[in-house]
């Protein structure tokens, strides 16, 4: 997690100058049995309102279903007496991740200005610990008067198809000194050069200046091989010599061998074509989506590669859309649906039922990925005009908005004349969302883009004709598509074990979960349905076809979407205790046991 914030309010009181803002970032708890905790907290800058922080905080692991809310709380250092508050702000990393160029801003509630946060993948692992000191600096202060120099580590990017260098790193400044030493510090490798030793690292050495506005003193590009072999560097400023930085201590601890990928071949898949959806007659006639035939070639445009596996986030990172396509059990067996205590019973007080709470917990999760958050949404298991449909549209357009869109679709679907009936079959969705998919990874590829498919099955019962779903399974695992099917109410689930004995390596795509063993445990829920599909998609692109992912994408500071205020302040408190790395003192806490009881 990078940070920065633009017009903060100053808070440092009549004729006391400007604030020194600096951020505590902590992991909000969002299960219940777990805690928050402190992440670690930016450096203190000096005498402005727009702070650009340079340190970078290990988040840790986001698992795909499990929510990641940190909360930003903005300080202004007061060196003699309490800390002042400038505000606080929250982020969920997976949906900062899923944002262009992966990051997202939010206004600070009454405080004023705006906190921008950026998160990137953390590569490998290992500790650098460095101790620098310099010799003979050119002085930038004039006559009488000597610099106050600091220094900063920058990590090389590519910005778009340009190298840029970003500030990872700010060292203390020490007054009045052109030999200084600084105190030893520990940065990731992953942070300083993505775990790749050789790659070039640049320190800047810069004068202090009180107003912010700092005077380079000299630079030297390096890297963290060169600096585990100590000696000096030589600093220099247009070409010219300042002086020189000395290596007192260079170790890395803690790095673990990366296992290699091994090859695997890319392969031309023939997709089976699909019939389109049957269009119930009560909704306005819709041209049949189109079905995906034909060879799928992969990709060979991508400048880009991922240091070793490339993982889930290196593929949202660089842009990779997921589509959502949702599909529901209207077979008989469901019960009447006017009658209380049924599986798709409409409360008349606006509660939501089990079908209802799955798709709210589990779309809401995936919209963050999904940028037009546009849904189509299929039914199974009816009559229309007394023959079985096991793949028909519900509501009136091939697409919806938004989850209120899919439960709007849904409710509709018992107005259009529909026999709920049997048997429960499957087979013909999948097929439908398995041409789409690679149908739309064909149109994103001729884009230069990526594209994701997940089917989500509801269904109140196992699937009748087994062997037939899991061929079906295992032709639709050449194309780029996961398929989750949750089991809703309380029929005998075991048949569905099929679907963990049909699932062999690279060519699982089906994930079941019994809704009712995570009925009052919504996080849990979605963790569960969605936990393998950063397994099934980096399988798909990088396994499968050697697709590598897509350089991250990035944007400017204007383009980067700002949230709106939170309507409350964030309930947490820090202790400080004697200046060291603040721990929490009380609140943090963020979570709901069960599910969202109705939905706007």
């Amino acid at each position: 997690i990078s940070l920065h914030a633009k017009d903060l309010k100053n808070v440092a009181g009549a004729f006391k100058g400007t604030s020194d803002p600096y951020a505590v970032i902590t992991h909000m708890a969002t299960t219940p049995g777990t805690a928050p905790r402190v992440l670690g907290k930016t450096e203190i800058m000096k005498n402005t309102l727009s702070p650009k922080w340079a340190t970078v905080i290990d988040a840790g692991e986001y698992v795909l279903g499990e929510p990641m809310k940190i909360a930003v709380q903005l300080f202004d250092e007061v060196r003699k007496g309490d800390n002042k508050s400038m505000g606080s702000a929250t982020f969920e990393l997976g949906e900062v991740l899923a944002a262009r160029g992966s990051s997202k801003a939010r206004k600070i509630k009454n405080s004023g200005g705006t906190v921008y946060c950026h998160v990137a993948k953390s590569h490998g692992s290992g500790e650098l610990s460095l101790k620098l000191s310099a010799s003979k600096l050119k002085n930038t202060e004039g006559f009488m008067r000597k610099s106050d120099p600091f220094y900063e580590l920058c990590y090389q990017r590519d910005g778009a198809g340009s190298l840029t260098w970003d500030n990872i790193y700010r060292s203390d400044f020490i007054k009045n000194n052109l030999s200084p030493t600084w105190n030893e510090m520990k940065i990731s490798l992953s942070v300083i050069c993505g775990c790749d030793m050789d790659k070039k690292v640049l320190i800047c050495v810069y004068d202090h200046e009180s107003d912010g506005d700092h005077v380079l003193m000299g630079q030297v590009e390096t890297s963290v091989n060169e600096l585990l072999g100590g000696g000096s560097l030589a600093l220099t400023k247009k070409g010219k010599s300042t002086g020189t930085l000395n290596v007192k201590k260079a170790e890395v601890t803690g790095v673990e061998e990366q296992v290699q990928d091994e090859e695997v071949a890319g392969a031309v898949v023939q997709e089976r074509p699909a019939a389109p959806a049957f269009v119930p007659s009560a909704a306005p006639s819709a041209a049949p989506a189109a079905a995906g035939g034909g060879a799928f070639v992969p990709s060979t445009q991508s400048a880009y590669v991922a240091s070793g596996r490339p993982t889930f986030a290196d593929y949202i990172s660089g842009g990779c859309e997921l589509n959502v396509s949702i599909a529901i059990d209207f077979t008989g067996s469901n019960g009447d649906p006017r009658k209380q205590g049924t599986l798709h019973y409409r409360s008349p007080y606006g509660e939501l039922n089990d079908y209802e709470k799955a798709i709210t917990s589990i779309v809401q999760i995936l919209s963050a990925y999904d940028k037009d958050q546009m849904y189509p949404v299929l039914g199974f298991g009816a009559k229309y005009g007394g023959v079985v449909r096991h793949c028909f549209q519900c509501g009136s357009a091939q697409e919806v908005y938004g989850v209120k869109g899919i439960l709007d679709a849904y409710r509709g679907t018992f107005a259009t004349g529909l026999v709920m009936s049997k048997p429960t079959i499957i087979t013909e969705v999948i097929q439908m969302a398995a041409a789409k998919a690679a149908q739309s990874q064909q149109v994103a590829q001729s884009q230069g883009k990526q594209s994701y498919t997940i089917l989500l099955i509801l269904t109140d019962g196992s699937v009748s004709d087994p062997a037939a779903t899991a061929e079906v399974l295992r032709q639709a695992s050449a194309t780029p598509l996961s398929v989750v099917i949750v089991g809703i109410g309380n029929a005998d689930f075991s048949a569905m074990q099929f679907l963990d004995d049909c699932a062999q390596g690279e060519g699982d795509i089906a994930q079941f979960v019994p809704f009712n063993s995570y009925r009052n445990h919504g996080v849990e829920l979605t963790s569960q349905t969605l936990c393998e599909i950063p397994t099934q998609l980096v399988n798909y692109f990088w396994k499968r076809n050697r697709i590598s992912p897509l350089a991250p994408t990035q944007c400017e500071e204007d383009e980067i979407v700002i949230e709106d205020e939170e309507e409350d302040e964030v309930d947490l408190s820090l202790d400080f205790g004697s200046g060291g790395m603040p721990r929490v003192a009380g609140g943090g806490n963020d979570f709901a046991s069960g599910f969202q009881n109705s939905y706007c």
